[in-house]
Order: structure tokens, then C-alpha cells, then sequence
């Protein structure tokens, strides 16, 4: 193969940075969640809390067996993983009587994203 034409390529590839390929797929390039606070952050009871968590730890996993998204151009299995990840931290320490409000929030934007790339 032509050197000038592999260098090219994995400049390009470099550019793109890890979410080139969904990029140049689907368009599909922000994987990033606002810095906006997450309505999970403000629920009031610790029982409806772990209950909102539990609920989108469990349809992130369901998404993530899917194999309608696990195939599909849309990052909806990354975002369900990132969901579950998310999720399944603050549910930890829910558990423990401590609201982290970090893990809190990645939950409820990666659970919205997730929602938002199926639709």
C-alpha cells in the first residue's frame, strides 16, 4: 500500500480521536454530558432515589444485551454501558446512605443520551 496514503489514513484516524468511527458513521460525536445538574441530584426521598437508579441501571443492562443496539450505528450500547457504569456506582452508595452527587449525575445524563440515540 502506498505509505503517503497510510499516513494519511491514520492522521485521519488520529484526528477523529475514539468516537471517530461513530462519527463517521452515524454523525454521532458527542459523547460528552452538560455540565447541567441532573433531576436525579434533586430527588428528595432516599427510597424513590435508589428506586429512579435501580430502574435505569436495569434498562441500561436490558439496552445492552440487545442485539438490536448492540448492532445498531447509533450509540445507544455505548451509552447503555455508560448508563450501567454510571448507575450501578451511585446505586453502590446509595446503598450506603451517601448520595454521590458526581455518579448521580452521570447517571441521569448518560440514561438520557441512551433514551435520546433510540428515538
Amino acid at each position: 500500500m502506498n505509505k503517503r496514503l497510510v499516513a494519511a489514513c491514520g492522521g485521519l484516524l488520529l484526528a477523529l480521536g475514539p468516537a471517530g468511527a461513530a462519527d463517521m458513521i452515524g454523525g454521532y460525536g458527542d459523547y460528552s454530558c452538560p455540565a447541567a445538574g441532573s433531576s436525579l441530584v434533586l430527588s428528595g426521598s432516599d427510597a424513590i432515589l435508589r428506586e429512579s437508579v435501580a430502574r435505569r441501571m436495569n434498562e441500561a443492562i436490558a439496552v445492552s444485551h440487545d442485539e438490536r443496539w448492540i448492532r445498531s450505528t447509533r450509540p445507544v450500547f455505548r451509552w447503555a454501558q455508560q448508563t450501567t457504569y454510571a448507575c450501578g456506582k451511585a446505586y453502590g452508595y446509595l446503598k450506603s446512605n451517601y448520595r454521590d452527587e458526581q455518579n448521580l449525575e452521570n447517571c441521569g445524563c448518560a440514561y438520557s443520551r441512551m433514551v435520546d440515540y433510540m428515538h
